[in-house]
């Protein structure tokens, strides 16, 4: 076979595209994550009114990364940036346990939507720096994630302010969704 047949096939330079939404409740550390990511280093932020988006390359998968506000006048929002999602990444403050319930009703709502039922589901346990903080298997039970039946799913725990855990649940998602492409899932790239 020719060398640019080779590279052709083989080149693991290509880069996949991938549409990912970013929710959470507000306060979780949505934009926090999003710009740890997207710089390497944590900004200064305000609560987000609206929606930032942001290209987050890693491991040969560009990452459009929509972060949406979580205040609850915004939530009912949250739908419109479904489309053509091939994943959702849900921050969930570990620390919030008085607001763990909200969490979980918004979080089934959207993994249950029929624009979401094909995605593939990473939930960010944020804040488990912070003393009190519910560990990843008590967040994933909370939300219900493993009620999620026929669902691609994982919880890690995550720092945003020191990126702890985010290039692990990055590297997963990014290996799952070109598994999941291999595979010939409805996962588009």
């Amino acid at each position: 076979m020719g060398q640019s047949l080779m590279k052709l096939f083989f080149d693991n330079s290509c880069q996949k595209e991938v549409k990912v939404v970013m929710l959470g409740l507000d306060a979780a550390g949505k934009t926090t994550i999003l710009y740890r990511l997207h710089v390497g280093e944590v900004l200064s932020t305000v609560p987000t009114i609206g929606f930032n988006v942001e290209k987050v390359e890693y491991k040969n998968v560009a990452f459009t990364v929509w972060d949406v506000g979580g205040q609850d006048k915004l939530r009912p929002l949250w739908r419109q940036c479904l489309s053509n999602s091939d994943a959702l990444i849900y921050v969930v403050d570990s620390v919030d346990r008085d607001r763990v319930g909200v969490a979980r009703e918004e979080f089934q709502a959207i993994a249950k939507d029929p624009l979401m039922l094909n995605s593939v589901v990473l939930v960010l346990a944020n804040k488990q720096d912070m003393k009190g903080a519910m560990k990843p298997p008590e967040v994933g039970q909370r939300l219900g994630l493993y009620d999620l039946k026929n669902r691609t799913s994982r919880v890690v725990g995550a720092c945003a302010l020191t990126g702890e855990g985010l290039h692990e649940g990055l590297g997963w998602l990014a290996a799952t969704l070109k598994d999941a492409h291999a595979w010939g899932s409805s996962v588009r790239f």
